[in-house]
């Protein structure tokens, strides 16, 4: 197989573009519409430094940007409806049985006190309280690479309760305050019912540490891994009554052959090695399932240990609960991926509909990117060659594709 194969110098990836733009132009609308679009995904795909309006229309070879700005502000189209576009084009290209959905939120520091949500709150972004809006976002991830399919601004008290605030922001009547676990609850529902294929759900200790988003995703028979903090109260029912205790405890109390050495999946800089070990959590799950404690312990540090719940399968191995476990930085991968060169924190508007014009667009931006990856890696495991000194054997094929 030659090199330009596999390597993908040889992908079209201007009629990919165009395809996009088709997905994606019954969301939005008028010929107008649909030609801005396309002309800010173009931009964001290109080397600008800053995913500015002026200099995105700049790279569109505009004099000014009125056009970039009307797109997020004065048009008429729903982000919703072209998040649903985004959704159907990711799981078409990642979609996997095996797959994982991820929720987490991400911060943008921002200057002054005018855009819609920004306020004095922690963000894990500047890791401090700074003067930020905050989103939550929900990322699909498969053997074929990852995406996010979701997102939705976070609007803390002091703007859900001031009607100017909001009537200058546009923000509609209908959204409420509402936590962050509570709308990665809905996020994760609104997924699932949308039909998205999903072995795993994965989320940090502040969604891990949200028993009705555990009791929802048990109902639904959905397995999980969340991670939850390490004073996380646990209560069991024994011979000798109530004992209460934390993951912090139990961890102290594990035997030196409890602890396994496996990997939680590829990295930045190749494996990442960790101890595992896992208790059972006896308490009454639905028939077919079972629940555990994980713990993740470093290997150069053994004081450092995560902790997690799980709901799965009878019968789940640890190697399974682990390699779930470690798919949880996808989500993290996706925001480095862009922030750095798409500008999802470039985003001008003030409004609720802009900020969330400006996300799904450059989430349809990388939806692209991630296919075009998709496709290469298929493309070099349906044509590698047959092995040196056993010319009758037959080409090797991608594993089993299971979209949804």
């Amino acid at each position: 197989m030659a090199v330009a194969e596999w390597a993908g110098t040889l992908v079209d990836w201007r009629a990919a573009l165009d395809e996009l733009k088709a997905h994606l132009a019954p969301a939005l609308g008028r010929a107008e519409t649909r030609t801005s679009a396309g002309a800010f995904i173009d931009g964001l795909l290109s080397g600008a430094e800053r995913k500015t309006g002026w200099m995105l229309a700049e790279e569109a070879g505009l004099d000014r940007p009125y056009r970039i700005q009307s797109l997020l502000g004065r048009s008429a189209w729903s982000a919703d409806v072209l998040r649903e576009r985004v959704q159907d084009y990711v799981m078409a290209a990642l979609g996997d049985n095996d797959g994982v959905l991820v929720v987490d939120e991400t911060g943008f520091v921002k200057k002054g006190a005018h855009s819609v949500g920004v306020a004095r709150q922690y963000t894990g972004t500047a890791g401090r309280i700074e003067n930020s809006q905050v989103g939550v976002f929900l990322g699909y991830a498969s053997r074929y690479g990852h995406a996010l399919v979701d997102r939705r601004l976070y609007l803390p008290k002091v703007w859900a309760e001031d009607s100017e605030r909001r009537r200058k922001a546009s923000v509609p009547e209908d959204v409420a305050f509402a936590t962050k676990p509570v709308m990665a609850r809905e996020m994760i529902a609104a997924a699932l019912d949308a039909g998205i294929s999903c072995a795993w759900v994965l989320a940090d200790a502040l969604y891990g540490a949200d028993y009705k988003l555990r009791r929802m995703l048990e109902d639904r028979g959905q397995p999980y891994v969340l991670a939850v903090r390490s004073n996380q109260h646990l209560r069991f029912l024994t011979q000798e009554g109530l004992v209460q205790t934390d993951p912090a405890y139990l961890a102290g109390e594990l035997e030196a052959d409890d602890w396994h050495a496996l990997s939680a999946g590829e990295g930045a800089k190749g494996p990442r090695l960790y101890h595992w070990a896992r208790l059972p959590l006896n308490w009454t799950t639905q028939h077919g399932f079972e629940r555990w404690l994980l713990f993740r312990r470093s290997l150069k540090n053994p004081d450092e240990i995560a902790y997690y719940f799980a709901h799965a399968r009878e019968g789940v191995s640890l190697a399974e609960l682990a390699g779930a476990a470690g798919l949880r930085w996808t989500i993290e991968e996706c925001f480095l991926r862009a922030k750095d060169d798409l500008g999802l924190d470039h985003c001008e508007a003030r409004s609720w509909h802009g900020w969330h014009r400006h996300m799904t667009l450059v989430m349809a931006a990388a939806a692209f990117l991630a296919k075009l990856a998709a496709d290469q890696h298929r493309a070099a495991w349906i044509h590698t060659e047959p092995e040196p000194g056993n010319p009758g054997k037959r080409d090797k094929t991608s594993p089993d594709r299971r979209a949804a």
